[in-house]
């Protein structure tokens, strides 16, 4: 089994080899489940969560109207919301990696304050570059949820893994839905450079928090960094990530877009058999390529898929005016209250997910969380007509995403030895990256192709709305098909050795 390792001030040491008189840096890093610290720490860990949510979704109530705040043309403007996409998607295996490596609460603090900076490079410009660089660099926070997972299942007591990790993982779609009614509620009254200074400081506060009562995990992963795994593996999102989001301004069946696809494979192959072949990958694909992790990734992108089709479909449908007949001509702020209701509900369900998890098993939560997710969005195609019934909608849809977000975790970590809780935690948020990406192409093509001309624009119609509702029903039963052959149950307890591959 691997060795926890101890960083002191004298050096890196085994935890069974402290030299005299570091005992007290034991206690320091790895207090007992009572301390102080060790009661505070699922709180400020998913407080970090809800910030990281805050920054992914800050935009959302300026999203039309960035081409004229930054004075460009739309598809430019686009680059604002894709390049945190892309940035995200990478930081989140490689800060898992790191985290492994070199401590995960330090690489929270590394993450958070990269999205300080880029909060700040965003907030003083209004320059399209500088605005697309901020973002990008706001993006790395997102390693924050899947390393935060990992100081839970480090630090925590075995009891306490399920509701805490339910708690965290569900942060990122809470805080999501908090927001956007907050972000609404300043641009509208405010410069909407104030959603940027507002991340800053709560970024900033989140680190002071971490800093103040998160212990450092003194679990390590003995190896080096793989920076041309890290470097391909970027690389390989990019050619990826990019054609499904500028596909449909680019044309699906453009030399641009498909070029990128087919580089994308490339590189994938290529990264891969240097992954199998190095002796310190970024991801070990041996383990990845278990059952239970595989399919618990492969149902994190159809996950992903379904969440975000109702955070474009909703506020859309809330926004248009009446004259369109299916419109509901709510304000800004109205919206973002109705949105709301989807991260409450997330909220509440998180610690029944863990309940349901502990008595049957990760995988039913799971599947409960796909069914409900399937049975919102077909409820949804009928259920358009009046804001009681979309934030019904909403409720389902968050109460189905907040369920099997909750559930992953205890399935990849009971899968996975605890050096690797990071990076696999990681693999599987950039596998909801993946999804939630796919989404926005997807749902973007099918409302375009469906829109119809109204004056001088062109909007959604609401057969648009409904069948983008169809395909996230369909995704989240494929999800729901890939979860029926998982295990029954994680193969051991968390706290314990990894299973052998």
């Amino acid at each position: 089994m691997k060795q926890a390792f101890l960083a002191t001030d004298r050096g890196t040491f085994r935890e069974d080899q402290l030299p005299p008189g570091d005992a007290a840096v034991s206690a320091s890093i790895h207090p007992a489940a009572g301390t102080p610290a060790k009661s505070g720490l699922v709180p400020v860990l998913a407080f970090s969560g809800i910030v990281v949510a805050v920054m992914q979704t800050l935009l959302v109530p300026v999203v039309a109207d960035l081409p004229r705040l930054l004075d460009t043309t739309a598809s430019n403007a686009a680059w604002v919301i894709t390049a945190s996409l892309l940035s995200s998607a990478i930081a989140t295996p490689v800060l898992g990696r790191l985290g492994d490596l070199y401590g995960k609460r330090r690489l929270v603090l590394v993450s958070l304050g990269l999205m300080v900076v880029g909060s700040l490079i965003s907030g003083f410009t209004s320059d399209l570059m500088l605005m697309v660089v901020g973002r990008a660099v706001q993006g790395f926070a997102l390693g924050a949820i899947p390393l935060g997972i990992g100081l839970i299942r480090d630090e925590l007591p075995s009891e306490r893994h399920g509701s805490a990790m339910a708690l965290m993982s569900s942060s990122l779609g809470v805080g999501g839905a908090l927001a956007i009614p907050l972000a609404a509620i300043i641009a509208q009254n405010v410069d909407w450079h104030w959603l940027f200074f507002a991340a800053a400081a709560l970024g900033a506060v989140a680190m002071a928090a971490i800093f103040a009562v998160v212990p450092e995990s003194a679990q390590r992963s003995p190896g080096r960094f793989d920076v041309i795994g890290a470097l391909g593996l970027a690389l390989g999102l990019v050619a990826l990530l990019l054609p499904v989001s500028k596909g449909a301004d680019w044309g699906w069946a453009s030399a641009t877009t498909l070029g990128f696809f087919a580089a994308a494979v490339a590189i994938f192959l290529l990264w891969g058999l240097f992954e199998l072949r190095t002796k310190d990958p970024l991801l070990n694909l041996r383990t990845a390529s278990r059952r239970q992790i595989l399919l618990t990734n492969l149902a994190a992108i159809a996950v992903g898929l379904a969440f975000f089709a109702v955070t474009l479909v909703l506020p859309q449908l809330l926004q248009l005016p009446k004259s369109t007949g299916y419109g509901l001509g709510m304000s800004m702020v109205t919206t973002g209250v109705c949105a709301a209701s989807m991260g409450f509900a997330m909220m509440i369900v998180s610690p029944l997910s863990a309940r349901l998890s502990a008595a049957r098993g990760p995988k039913v939560a799971l599947m409960t969380g796909l069914a409900l997710l399937a049975v919102a969005y077909l409820a949804g195609t009928m259920l358009l007509g009046s804001v009681w019934q979309i934030v019904l909608v909403a409720v389902l849809a968050g109460s189905g995403v907040g369920v099997a977000y909750s559930a992953m975790p205890a399935l990849i970590l009971g899968a996975v030895d605890p050096s690797e809780s990071g990076v696999a935690n990681g693999l599987n948020s950039l596998m909801r990256s993946i999804g939630t990406s796919m989404s926005s192409a997807v749902v973007g093509v099918v409302l375009a192709s469906t829109a119809q001309r109204m004056g001088n624009t062109e909007i959604p119609t609401l057969d648009g709305f409904r069948t983008a509702f169809l395909i996230a029903a369909g995704a989240a039963l494929l999800g729901l098909a890939l979860a029926a052959f998982l295990p029954g149950r994680p193969r051991r307890d968390t706290t314990q050795q990894s299973p052998s591959s």
